[in-house]
Order: structure tokens, then C-alpha cells, then sequence
């Protein structure tokens, strides 16, 4: 059990900028501007968690898990290092940004080169341990957790530490089961298990009877699955259309035992190996590169949509920051907010108008934007304004849009003449368009017709929303706002309007003249008029936004305003649950590229699609949904304060589609193992309408007295899973992989 070990994992043998990691060094922390302190800094042994220690006394301070950094920015690349710290040390500069809410590590080293060699072997570290797969995770955590219970560094094992091993590892063993596993390990009769002793404990631990009983019954080749075996499970079992030479690669891929492989045979360990991996993955890995046609019209896809992108936490007096502009764009958001007012200086500021929430300058905020939405996908961000701002200051951000955005602004309409549709988003890769209030129709971009300089326009919908809910019932103001032409004329496919009926849209409203509504209006007008709405949906966008109500920056549910083929769906990113699990859902196929291109009935003119009345149609593709779910495996403790405390396991499956198709089955619990338990429960649904819906699965620790804790849940889209002996892996509610946990599934989809 030593540090080589886990180098090895890594493939990281003899690389230099971890050995630099592993000796450490002094860097200054930064927390504002009087407070920097010099801190000594090094990678545990483990490769997995920072040591951190005051310089002079070596008192200990608290570390962190490499598993909980969301990314290692270098340079002065967060809120806290641009305003605590001089433009003359950004090359020395760099920040740890943690998953969840825990506050940015900002650092600064001695040197340029120093920095970069901070950056350079976090990054490899933290790669290194993303790339280990299921299985290699798993033994990488109870690993770890050996580590843990040799109290005295021995690299043995007495049987006390044993069973601290197994409490580590979540799972309840009564003493004669300890007692039984050690005697029957310590081969030596030395009272400790050490060397090959542990390696057979370990063997023992880890053996997957469900998987086995699988493997045995098609490995008919000296007890070991030739490719053709192999061909057959995957055929008859995992329903996939292959041929021999794709086995033949699964061998060549997986095979860990090098004889088994010159004979193009998989042994149990290769098998499970592969079942580990993306191919044995409930999600189907065609969907996970960008497979969709690419080019129709913008309002024919879902959009990953954020609202109030600005806030961390709550609506009324929580932080607004550049960092959550960041958090949303790297998770693929495709739509943000930016709620501008009147600042100091002649500077227009972001916040949530009338409340307590901080404040962020408009300008860092363009700045941050342009730096990070395009990291994670080329498609087209949109910057939908609430703009509260005199003339004055518009054309501050009018100037700031320009200046900073530069080339990647659309500032016409693409094409020499009048456009009468949207163009697609891979015609708009790498543009912004500006949502907001246009004082003419968008044809003066192309006839030069004369506006005035400054007039006024009705407000947002959400603005107003928002005034009228501040006034006193007999107060009266106006709902118009004075708009300057240089912001006007930066709205080009994505012009704001207010919404009355679907007639008078349909009438008098152009294809890139669009409407927010707030959540109740919206669901109202999915719930009675749907078909009406899908129809609206196919010539317009409609953005949906959480009502005002929700000052915790709680969600709505998303999934009814989709059946309804609205685009925009805003959703308070900065806060966990199931929303923003389906919403993360709907996104996670096609590259997670933010855009998601809605089934063709929702696109066709000719459709009579309602998904509350179902009638016959292209929609109506029945299916018989069969899962059985077999296994877990390595749970992650909940309440890790208790060393006793050990999960009592179930799991529910929920589907979201249709009002035909919402459901939810549950198994029984288990006491007391979180380590691996078993199941078999089968479970049967009707999914009337595949193409909308998607499939939850939830991992509780059932508690009798107490509301169950979450431990681990996954949702994908209906049509992106695959057939067959499945594992689903297990995020934690902010949407976080934990490496070895997951859920081991038989899925069957039958039409109906």
C-alpha cells in the first residue's frame, strides 16, 4: 500500500510536475485585500487530497479532495484574484474552483514558472483520475479505505482494523462474518492479513456473484467467452445489431489477462472490465458525440436555459457573481441572464433590482462571458438583457457588447436580404445574439429607414412583472422604458415582445419577435392549449422564466413546457434537484452542447400532437419499459459523522414524459449494506410518447422515523438508453460523478 501504487494508476511514473506536487511548497492565500498569508502546500501519497499547513508552526489546516475541485484556472481568473490583487502578478497567479459552494482557493506562487507547474500537475491529476475507469475507481477507493483502517501503518491488517475497513466501505458485517473472512484469508496464522493475504481478502471482497452467473452462462470456451461467445451475449442480451469483428475489439479493448487475449478469449475480470466501461453504460455512447442535424431553424431545438444567471443562492440577499456566469456556460448553458441597472461611475451594474444581492459590473461580467462560452460547445449563446438602465448607460453597454465581443457579436442578420426564418445553430457556431427591446421591426437593418435616437418601448414582461408586485395597489407607473438606438440595434433574431394570444402572435408578430412568460402562464397555456402552443413554438421562440414568488431560487418543473415545445426554459441553475436533474438530462446527448433538436411532430406544421389527448400519430410510439434492477455497488456513506452509521439502501424509477407517461416504482430497502446489495427486483412501464421522456434513477437511504437521504441518482432521456445488462452511474445531487458507485441494471425496451 504505497504511494507508487496509485502513481502507476495515474500513468504518471516519474513525471516531474508531480513530484513537484508531492514535495509541495509555500504559496501566498489570498482572501482579500489585508489578508494574505503563506500556507505550505503538497499531495498526500494517496494522489487524491491536499495537505495544507501554516509555514512557521506546521499546525494543521484544513485540506480538500483533488474529487472536489471543479477546475484549476491559471492566471487572475476568478472575482477574488481580479479584486484583491495587481495586474503585475497574473502570471504568478492561480485559483482552485470547488464543486457546490465552497469559496475559490486563490494562490499566488514565487514565480511564473512555479505557478504554471501548480496548474500543470493538478490538471494531470485530476485527469488522470477522471480517465481511471468504474472499475479501476472502485479499487482506487477501497484502496483508500485500506489505507485508512491500517491505523498503525503496518501494511497489515489485525482484525480490529478489519472491521474499521469494512464500516469504511459502508457495509454492515456482524463479528462472526469479520471473524470468518480474516481466518479464512490468514493463511499464515499470524493474526494479521499482510501481502497476498489482503490481495485475497480483497478478491473475496469484490466478487460480483450477479455478474458471474452471467459470464458463466455464456462462456462455453474452456470456461472462458471466445469472441463468439462474447458476440452471443451481446446479441441475444444486450440487443445490439454487432458483428464478430466488434467483439473482437471489446477483447482487444478490455482484455486485461494477456493469454486469454493472444487467444481472443475474455476472462471474468476482462468481462466485467467491459461492462464498467462506456460500452456496458446504460447510456447509449452514439448519443454522446453531437449526432443531430445541426442546421435546422434556432427555434427548432430545446435550449439549455439559465435564469437570474448572475445569483449564487437566493433571490433577495444572496452574492451575484461572474462565477456563476461561469458555472452555467461550462455546464453547456446556452441562454443567460443579465439584469442591468444604473451603477456608479457611469458604470451599469448587474443585481437583482430592489433587493439585497450583491452587485457585479456589467463589464466583467461581458468580459467573463467572452471567456468562457464557447469552452464546452460552439454553438450560439444568447444574452437575454433586463434592462433597467438609463439612455446613459445603455450606451455604456451597448459599447461594452461591441467593444469587448467584437466579430462574435451578431450585429446583422446573416444572409444580403431579409431573412423569413432563423438560421441554425451550426450558421450561428461561436456567435452571440443579444435578446432584448428593439425600437423598430428588423427590416431597418437592411433599408437604413431613419429611427430616432432614443424612443420609448413597453418593458420586459419580466421587469414589469416585477414592478407591479413592488407597487401599492393604487400606485400607477408607466410600463414604458426609453431605449437607445445604439442597444436597439444590437437585437437581431431575438427581438422582445409581449404576448396576448396566439392569434394576434400569429398575426402581427415576425418570426424572430419572441415572449418570456412567467412559469404560471406558461403551464397554463401547455395544460389548456398545447397544441396551440407547439404550433406558436414552431415559427417563434418562447422563453419561460420561474416566478417571482421564488426567492429561494427554487424550480419549476421543465418537462410539461417541453411537451409543449417551448425552447427556452429558464431554470435557476445554482440550485440542485430534481428540475435541474431533468433539465441536465435533456441535455446530457448530442455533446451536451446545449442544444437538443425537438422531435419532428414538434416541428411539422401538419401535426395534430397534444400530450394530453393523445390521438394516432407520430408521436405515439408505445413501448413496454422493463428494468430489473440486480445490484448496487460501493454506496457512499451519508452520514459520515456516525462511524456506525451504514445505508439501508432502495431504489426508485421514475419516468417524466406526458401526463400518460409520469411514474414512479420503488424497490424494497436493505439494512445495512451499501457495499453491494442485491436486489433482482423487476419493474414494468408504458411509455406512450419515447421521444419526450425521460428515465430517473433514484438511490435513498431509507429511514422509517426521517425523511431518506439522497445517495446517489442518474437521468437520461428515454431513447438514449441501451438494452441489456446495464451499470448506471450515480451523481450526487449537485450533479457530481462519485467514481465508484453505480447501480447494476437489466433493461429491456419492447415495443407495445
Amino acid at each position: 500500500m504505497e504511494v507508487n501504487g496509485n502513481i502507476g494508476r495515474l500513468g504518471l511514473e516519474g513525471d516531474p510536475d508531480l513530484q513537484f506536487l508531492l514535495n509541495g511548497g509555500d504559496l501566498i492565500k489570498v482572501k482579500s485585500r489585508s489578508w494574505r498569508k503563506t500556507r505550505y502546500f503538497r499531495l498526500n501519497d494517496d494522489c487524491k487530497t491536499m495537505w495544507q499547513q501554516t509555514s512557521k508552526t506546521f499546525k494543521s489546516d484544513s485540506g480538500f479532495s483533488l474529487e472536489d475541485i471543479d477546475a484549476v484556472r491559471y492566471g487572475r481568473q476568478t472575482e477574488g484574484l481580479q479584486k484583491y490583487t495587481e495586474h503585475s502578478v497574473e502570471d504568478r497567479c492561480f485559483s482552485v474552483v470547488f464543486k457546490g459552494r465552497r469559496k475559490n482557493l486563490d494562490l499566488i506562487a514565487s514565480s511564473k514558472e512555479e505557478a504554471k507547474v501548480w496548474v500543470r500537475g493538478l490538471e494531470k491529476v485530476i485527469n488522470g483520475m477522471d480517465s481511471l475507469n468504474r472499475q479501476q475507481n472502485s479499487e482506487h477507493w477501497i484502496y483508500n479505505c485500506m489505507r485508512k483502517a491500517d491505523k498503525n501503518a503496518d501494511n497489515k491488517m489485525s482484525l480490529k482494523e478489519l472491521k474499521h475497513f469494512l464500516r469504511q466501505i459502508n457495509i454492515e458485517v456482524d463479528d462472526s462474518y469479520a471473524e470468518m473472512l480474516f481466518r479464512k484469508c490468514d493463511t499464515s496464522n499470524s493474526n494479521t492479513l499482510e501481502g497476498p493475504e489482503i490481495k485475497h481478502f480483497y478478491d473475496l471482497l469484490t466478487y460480483r456473484e450477479e455478474v458471474d452467473v452471467i459470464y458463466k452462462k455464456y462462456a462455453s470456451t474452456n470456461g472462458q467467452m471466445s469472441s463468439t461467445d462474447l458476440l452471443n451475449f451481446l446479441q441475444n442480451e444486450q440487443r445490439e445489431p454487432v458483428f464478430l469483428d466488434y467483439a473482437q475489439k471489446l477483447i482487444e479493448k478490455y482484455e486485461i489477462d494477456e493469454t486469454a487475449k493472444q487467444k481472443m478469449c475474455m476472462s471474468r475480470d476482462g468481462f466485467l472490465m467491459y461492462l464498467n466501461h462506456e460500452e456496458g453504460s446504460i447510456f447509449n455512447p452514439t448519443h454522446t458525440p453531437i449526432y443531430q442535424d445541426m442546421r435546422q431553424p434556432l427555434n427548432h431545438y430545446f435550449i439549455s436555459s439559465s435564469h437570474n444567471t448572475y445569483l449564487m443562492e437566493d433571490q433577495l440577499k444572496g452574492p451575484s457573481s461572474i462565477e456563476a456566469y461561469i458555472k452555467a456556460l461550462m455546464k453547456s448553458c446556452r441562454c443567460v441572464e443579465l439584469d442591468c441597472w444604473d451603477g456608479p461611475n457611469g458604470e451599469p451594474i448587474i443585481y437583482h433590482g430592489h433587493t439585497l444581492t450583491s452587485k457585479v459590473l456589467f463589464r466583467d461580467v461581458i468580459k467573463t462571458v467572452k471567456e468562457y462560452a464557447f469552452k464546452t460547445s460552439q454553438y450560439p449563446v444568447i444574452l437575454s438583457l433586463e434592462n433597467h438602465c438609463t439612455i446613459e448607460q445603455q450606451k455604456i453597454m451597448a459599447h461594452h457588447l461591441t467593444s469587448i465581443l467584437g466579430r462574435a457579436l451578431l450585429t446583422q442578420p446573416l444572409g444580403s436580404q431579409m431573412p423569413t426564418t432563423f438560421p441554425g445553430p451550426e450558421e450561428l457556431k461561436g456567435r452571440f445574439l443579444i435578446k432584448g427591446k428593439r425600437l423598430n421591426k428588423l427590416d431597418a437593418a437592411f433599408n437604413n429607414n431613419a429611427t430616432e435616437d432614443v424612443d420609448s418601448v413597453s418593458e420586459e414582461d419580466e421587469a414589469a412583472e416585477l414592478k407591479e408586485a413592488e407597487q401599492k395597489p393604487k400606485e400607477k407607473t408607466s410600463k414604458k422604458i426609453k431605449l437607445a438606438k445604439e442597444l436597439s440595434d444590437l437585437v437581431i433574431y431575438c427581438k422582445s415582445v409581449h404576448f396576448s394570444t396566439f392569434e394576434h402572435s400569429r398575426d402581427n408578430h415576425a418570426f424572430y419577435e419572441m415572449a418570456s412568460y412567467k412559469e404560471s402562464k406558461a403551464m397554463n397555456l401547455a395544460e389548456n392549449s398545447a397544441t396551440a402552443f407547439i404550433h406558436h413554438n414552431m415559427d417563434k421562440l418562447s422563453r419561460i422564466y420561474p416566478a417571482g414568488s421564488r426567492t429561494d431560487s427554487s424550480n419549476y418543473n421543465p418537462v410539461p413546457l417541453w411537451n409543449a415545445g417551448c425552447q427556452i426554459v429558464a431554470l435557476n441553475f445554482q440550485t440542485p434537484g430534481k428540475e435541474m436533474d431533468l433539465n441536465q438530462a435533456r441535455f446530457l446527448p448530442n455533446g451536451k452542447c446545449g442544444y437538443i433538436l425537438k422531435p419532428e411532430f414538434q416541428r411539422d406544421p401538419a401535426s395534430q400532437f397534444d400530450p394530453k389527448n393523445l390521438t394516432v400519430g407520430p408521436w405515439l410510439q408505445k413501448k413496454t419499459f422493463h428494468v430489473m434492477i440486480i445490484s448496487a455497488q460501493q454506496l457512499p456513506k451519508i452520514n459520515k459523522d456516525k462511524q456506525k452509521s451504514i445505508v439501508d439502501p432502495h431504489v426508485r424509477v421514475e419516468i417524466y414524459g406526458i401526463p400518460a407517461d409520469n411514474a414512479s416504482k420503488q424497490t424494497h430497502h436493505i439494512d445495512n449494506n451499501g457495499f453491494n446489495p442485491m436486489w433482482n427486483t423487476r419493474f414494468q412501464f408504458t411509455v406512450h410518447v419515447p421521444e419526450l421522456a425521460l428515465v430517473r434513477f433514484v438511490v435513498e437511504d431509507y429511514d422509517a422515523a426521517s425523511h431518506n437521504d439522497l445517495v446517489g441518482i442518474y437521468t437520461l432521456p428515454f431513447t438514449s438508453m441501451q438494452n441489456g445488462y446495464r451499470h448506471v452511474p450515480l451523481l450526487t445531487k449537485r450533479g457530481n460523478l462519485i467514481p465508484s458507485a453505480g447501480l447494476f441494471v437489466h433493461i429491456m425496451v419492447l415495443d407495445a
